[in-house]
C-alpha cells in the first residue's frame, strides 16, 4: 500500500475510540499486567502515548514545516509515561489521549500539505534524514502496533489458562 496522507489520518483519527472501547471498564489485573520484567502493561502503553502526543509527532512534524533551518528532531524519551502520575484512572487517560490527538488531528490538518511538502525533511537522532511522508506514515504504524501490544500483553495473562489450546493461538508465541 502507497502512502496516502488521508489513509494515515483515518488510523490516527481511530485509535482513540478503539483503546477506550478496548480498555474503559476493565479491571487493574488487565490494565496494570505486563509480560514480565522491563515490559510494558496496556496502561502503560496509553500513557507512552499520551507523551507522544505532547512531546514528538506534531512537535516534529513543525520541525520539518518550521522557517527555521534546524532541522534535527530531539530525542524523544519512550520512557518519559514512566514519571507521569501511575494512579490516574484509566478512563481519564484515555480521554485525555483522545483529547490531545483530536487537537494534534486538527492541527495536521490545518497545514496545507502537497506531495511536495511530504518530500521535505527532517533530521532523526538515530536514522538521519526522513521525509514528513515517512513520519506520518510511522505514527500511523506506531499506534497500529501498540494497538497489537496490547492484545498481546492481554492474551499473556491468560497464557497458562487456555491448556491444550495454547498450540492453536499465535498470539502466545510471540
Amino acid at each position: 500500500m502507497k502512502f496516502e496522507l488521508n489513509q494515515s489520518i483515518a488510523i490516527l483519527e481511530r485509535t482513540p475510540a478503539v483503546l477506550k472501547a478496548y480498555l474503559s471498564g476493565l479491571s487493574e489485573d488487565w490494565l496494570k499486567n505486563n509480560e514480565g520484567d522491563g515490559t510494558w502493561s496496556p496502561y502503560d502503553i496509553v500513557g507512552h502515548l499520551i507523551f507522544g502526543e505532547k512531546t514528538d509527532w506534531m512537535v516534529r512534524v513543525k520541525t520539518i514545516l518550521g522557517a527555521s533551518e534546524d532541522k534535527k528532531f530531539k530525542p524523544f524519551d519512550r520512557f518519559g509515561q514512566f514519571r507521569e502520575d501511575q494512579h490516574v484512572p484509566i478512563l481519564k487517560i484515555l480521554e485525555e489521549f483522545e483529547a490531545l490527538r483530536s487537537a494534534n488531528i486538527t492541527e495536521l490538518k490545518s497545514f496545507t500539505i502537497t506531495a511536495d511538502t511530504l518530500r521535505l525533511e527532517g533530521i532523526h537522532p538515530e536514522f538521519g534524514r526522513v521525509t514528513l511522508a515517512q513520519l506520518i506514515a510511522t505514527w500511523a504504524v506506531h499506534d497500529l502496533g501498540h494497538i497489537a501490544q496490547i492484545s498481546r500483553v492481554m492474551a499473556k495473562q491468560y497464557q497458562h489458562e487456555v491448556g491444550p489450546w495454547v498450540a492453536y493461538l499465535g498470539i502466545l508465541k510471540q
